[in-house]
């Protein structure tokens, strides 16, 4: 027998240490380490920004501030603030404020970047806000990240609410995290996305993952954030500006915003394949964060790993996104398939934008979701 691995010293401490590599925490405990990670990626980026958290708790996010409240010491170090917000709407408009920070070029900072939490019920209230918020935009070395927490089941909750539509109307572009590692990885580039793109970015926490604890790589260099270089920026940039009017804000988040959303998701392969289908594919399956993981382990389940997908002509397509995904992503997903499963939770919103951008398109394939191909 060989030598046993050499132990590593561990501690509880560890999760917040940047210096660790291999960490092992919880979902709210990765929004925390993300935020201190944000902040160190920005400072050897040679930007002196700041951090800034509002929101109001609620299960499954009710334990988020207790976090926050635990790394107060570690946060002051980092020039992150954390104001619980005295309701959602205030909270909102707290964190909408931190994008004019810098804006006339009198702030002490490069930019802030700000997070906004809150659960379903939370979300449904702040429209008026994030619409507002949305158009106007997101400073270039700032950026805003949205938490919607989510109870499928209404198990600790009033209700059972998905947030997702509430931030597809004033057109925030959502990340769906499958694991506790992708809510590390989703928000780092969740941040990035929305200095680019001028808009805030919606990351969507439901309690599967944000209540459960894994080992994850939580390595300050681990996500390589690819700037679009296919883009072209429209006169003036997509950021905050002051003066700047209501139409000509609505005309650049229809115009230019989701498009480079579109170009920043497709840049750094958020919505990729997991298996091709081999050579002859014929059947596709399209799905995004825990429904991503319920399908794999459905793949267990019936004995397919990578190579017997490919050998059925099974292409299992995930989505780092679920809005906005492009016409020319879904063409590429569906060439050569006879039907497409669309496997995801409560309404429906990717299976929408596939029957909408294939619709009319050659050789369309037979699409199922929330109904079956009889309709049932």
């Amino acid at each position: 027998m060989g030598e046993p691995f050499p132990l590593r010293h561990v501690t509880l401490e560890d999760k917040y240490d940047l210096a660790q590599g291999p960490v092992f925490l919880n979902g709210a405990q990765a929004v925390t380490r993300m935020l201190l990670m944000q902040r160190e990626r920005d400072r050897r980026a040679g930007l002196n920004t700041a951090g800034f958290i509002s929101g109001y708790r609620g299960s499954p996010l009710g334990g988020l501030d207790q976090n926050f409240v635990r790394a107060k010491k570690l946060f002051e170090k980092a020039n992150i603030r954390f104001e619980p917000g005295l309701n959602e709407d205030l909270a909102a408009t707290a964190v909408w404020g931190t994008q004019q920070a810098e804006m006339r070029g009198e702030g002490k900072y490069d930019g802030v970047f700000a997070l906004w939490y809150g659960k379903g019920p939370g979300v449904d209230r702040c429209g008026d806000v994030f619409r507002h918020a949305n158009l106007a935009g997101t400073s270039r070395h700032g950026g805003v990240l949205a938490l919607m927490g989510d109870d499928h089941t209404a198990e600790s909750s009033t209700t059972a609410h998905q947030s997702e539509f509430h931030f597809l109307d004033p057109m925030v572009p959502i990340l769906n995290p499958a694991g506790v590692q992708e809510i590390l990885d989703y928000g780092l580039y969740g941040y990035a996305m929305s200095r680019f793109t001028g808009a805030w970015t919606a990351l969507k926490c439901v309690k599967d993952n944000i209540e459960s604890t894994a080992s994850v790589d939580g390595s300050i260099d681990r996500v390589k954030i690819i700037v679009p270089d296919d883009f072209a920026f429209p006169p003036g940039g997509l950021n905050i500006r002051p003066r700047d009017g209501f139409l000509e804000q609505e005309a650049r988040l229809h115009e230019f915003k989701r498009a480079a959303a579109v170009a920043f998701i497709r840049a750094n392969n958020l919505n990729h394949f997991v298996t091709t289908g081999g050579a002859t594919p014929k059947i596709g399956i399209i799905t995004t964060g825990k429904s991503y993981l319920d399908t794999r382990q459905a793949f267990d389940d019936l004995g397919f790993d990578e190579r017997k997908a490919n050998q059925l002509g099974i292409r299992l397509y995930k989505l780092g996104s679920p809005w906005p995904i492009s016409q020319r992503e879904l063409q590429d997903f569906a060439r050569g398939l006879d039907l497409i499963m669309v496997v995801e939770e409560k309404r429906s919103l990717i299976e929408v934008q596939v029957r909408e951008e294939l619709y009319g398109t050659a050789n369309q394939p037979t699409v199922i979701g929330k109904r079956d191909e009889k309709g049932e």
